[in-house]
């Protein structure tokens, strides 16, 4: 016959439906009276009763008692619906298709209390070797937050994913601008289109496709003597309607072309609008769909690659924001200063202007060679000059 335990000791049974030891033990009641019971499970007898001794331990350390069946995946989908309150709906997508494509079904069947910073690790290291490092970045700060929400809700004791640091991943698809030849075919092509507009005003002004396709009439002057046609680039896509920063807020002046384009434009999309009748929405956008909607990215990319493709340029290595690219690039070639151009594009230096959007450009201070020059003329040229004195 067993031994009978003490009183304090616990208990310890078989669990038919789980197919489990359990091993319990009370720690005191509730005001009204229910008792507070603490619990291990294990397969076998000794396994229960570690589990129970670690629950116990946490109680007594006075921490919380961390849940033995959330998991990452749980974790993630509660930080997607919760965690990311006031975000723009774009926003939470992206995150939405990095949760659900890369940390769900990687990690997700993992217990969050088991995930360890070696499993971490070592999923990083693996999508590292496939994915660019901006994306390898963004899977870590998802992992990251989310498992930090969990802690906060006392369903994990510490966060692991913030031991970890981020390898390099593979190198992002490189920016580049046109060439002036390209640029002069592209916007030959761009005649016949209904993108014509856009492209030439990204290609001579520099805006961004995201403050493009904000743009509204309202914020066009095309005919306002003595003051040139200009666009006012104040709002964009973004959430909330505001421009990337507060420097982006810009009057930008149209060349001539462009304001010929917009001109064009702006009678097309009338006609445009007496052909839809009832159809059209007057949403007071410049660059709008056939019945006046707002366009989406994938809109203006479809659209920019058929005049890409009749442009003899391979049409599938480029995308709209290049035209912003093409911009500086082109602009800088010509002499343009570096902070005059940082001013164009919206720039709150030249930092960004010069390591992200300069391709083509001549890296090279001409002053210091001219001026050593002058210094140290050569002879002939010293005594041509002796003799013109």
């Amino acid at each position: 016959m067993s031994e009978r335990r003490g009183r304090g000791e616990g208990g310890l049974y078989w669990d038919e439906q789980r197919q489990r030891y359990i091993a319990e033990v009370t720690i005191g009641y509730t005001p009204a009276g229910k008792r507070i019971v603490r619990k291990g499970s294990g397969k076998t007898k000794t396994e229960a009763r570690a589990k129970l001794k670690q629950v116990m331990r946490d109680h007594e350390d006075g921490l919380a008692i961390t849940s033995q069946t959330y998991s990452v995946a749980a974790a993630m989908e509660d930080w997607l619906t919760y965690g990311l309150t006031g975000r723009s709906g774009n926003t939470v997508e992206k995150y939405g298709y990095l949760v659900r494509g890369h940390i769900i079904p990687d990690l997700g069947a993992r217990k969050l209390r088991d995930l360890s910073a070696n499993d971490v690790d070592r999923w990083l290291a693996a999508k590292a070797a496939m994915l660019s490092s901006s994306t390898v970045r963004r899977l870590h700060e998802c992992l990251n937050r989310a498992v930090n929400r969990a802690m906060a809700r006392d369903k994990v004791k510490r966060n692991v994913v913030a031991l970890c640091g981020v390898p390099q991943g593979q190198s992002g698809r490189p920016s580049k601008s046109l060439t002036l030849d390209q640029a002069k075919a592209l916007l030959a092509s761009a005649e016949d289109s209904p993108l014509c507009a856009y492209i030439v005003i990204s290609l001579l002004v520099g805006a961004r496709t995201e403050e493009l396709r904000a743009l509204t009439w309202d914020h066009v002057e095309l005919d306002s003597p003595p003051a040139p046609p200009c666009i006012h680039v104040w709002r964009s896509v973004r959430a909330g309607g505001d421009t990337k920063t507060k420097k982006s807020r810009r009057t930008l002046a149209l060349p001539l072309r462009g304001t010929d384009a917009l001109t064009r434009h702006k009678t097309q999309q009338e006609h445009a609008r007496q052909q839809a009748g009832e159809m059209w929405r007057d949403t007071g956008l410049v660059f709008t769909s056939s019945v006046g909607t707002a366009l989406d990215a994938a809109n203006v990319r479809r659209a920019f690659r058929r005049v890409a493709k009749s442009a003899g340029l391979a049409h599938t290595e480029w995308t709209p924001r290049e035209l912003r690219h093409s911009f500086v690039s082109l602009l800088s070639d010509s002499g343009m200063r570096l902070e005059d151009i940082a001013e164009l594009c919206g720039h709150a230096g030249t930092r960004v202007t010069e390591a992200v959007y300069r391709h083509q450009l001549r890296p090279m201070l001409l002053d210091g060679a001219r001026a050593m020059d002058e210094i140290f003329a050569a002879p002939d040229e010293e005594d041509q000059a002796d003799e013109e004195a």
